[in-house]
């Protein structure tokens, strides 16, 4: 079964971080990732560009509005993904808590279903 390892942090964090730091959390992903491809279970990944570049899209009364961001509201944003293929929930558990971001941010673990688009 295949499931998103949608991967949440604060942005602001991160800009604080030094140069360095952000390398040393860079190489713990790619340790992460080169295990995930190792266990045959990685179908790609990404880091998502700043949420600052990000615009929104809906369409209301038959109009699309486009604003910028995803959502002012929130404290963490959407900064990357692994799409992985495991038996179960409790495999897609276990790899979403390797990640470094599962310490101070959020890896929210979704089923994708059997409809295609």
């Amino acid at each position: 079964m295949q499931y998103m390892l949608l991967i949440y942090s604060s942005e602001a964090e991160w800009d604080a971080l030094t140069e360095a730091e952000r390398q040393a959390i860079y190489a713990r992903y790619a340790a992460v990732e080169q295990e995930m491809i190792q266990a045959g279970v990685c179908r790609g990944g990404a880091e998502l560009a700043p949420s600052r570049t990000a615009s929104s899209i809906r369409v209301r009364h038959g109009k699309p509005q486009r604003t910028d961001g995803p959502f002012t509201e929130t404290k963490e944003m959407l900064g990357g993904y692994f799409l992985i293929d495991v038996p179960g929930l409790e495999q897609a558990e276990y790899w979403a808590a390797r990640l470094p971001t599962a310490e101070n941010g959020t890896i929210e673990v979704r089923a994708l279903t059997a409809n295609q688009i």
